[in-house]
């Protein structure tokens, strides 16, 4: 019996783009587009991911990458790659795109057809997602209290 391949599909854009249908007639799916780093998976990440899966029918999360983070200033215990492993494993997650930088929003609304854009409360007001409410709704969710990857990372320090 030979060895088990593994075989890695990573989503085209371009096709994706000309397989839906027109903006005119719109998709009937509800997509949703969120963003992070998602270092350190942990119940908070998880619970935002549920809820922002909850808002519609098809959950895409734009997930930085180890050079994106690099420019914010942040180093991640986990690489880009075992991240989005982690994310694709998720029942709550259907797509996982890079995020390189803050400007790609727009062009990954238009992309993947995003109806809402939705992001962690402490995010609420920020320009770079209050800027894209004239092509979709801008949602944000409330963070689950007593939980987060910097607290983590301390706590691990200790």
């Amino acid at each position: 019996m030979g060895a088990l391949s593994t075989v890695q599909i990573e989503a085209n854009p371009d096709l994706f783009e000309t397989s839906l249908a027109s903006t005119e007639s719109r998709h009937s799916l509800k997509r949703v587009l969120t963003y992070g780093t998602f270092d350190l998976l942990h119940y908070g990440h998880i619970r935002l991911l549920q809820q922002a899966s909850n808002l519609g029918d098809y959950l895409i999360v734009g997930l930085s990458t180890d050079e994106f983070n690099a420019l914010k200033g942040k180093t991640s215990f986990y690489s880009y790659e075992v991240r989005r492993e982690m994310l694709e494993a998720l029942r709550y997650v259907d797509l996982v795109i890079p995020e390189d930088d803050w400007n790609q929003k727009r062009r990954d609304i238009e992309i993947y057809h995003a109806d809402i854009v939705c992001m962690g409360g402490d995010w609420a007001g920020d320009p770079r997602f209050e800027s894209l409410k004239d092509i979709c709704d801008v949602v944000y969710l409330n963070r689950t209290p007593g939980i987060s990857t910097t607290e983590v990372k301390g706590r691990l320090a200790q």
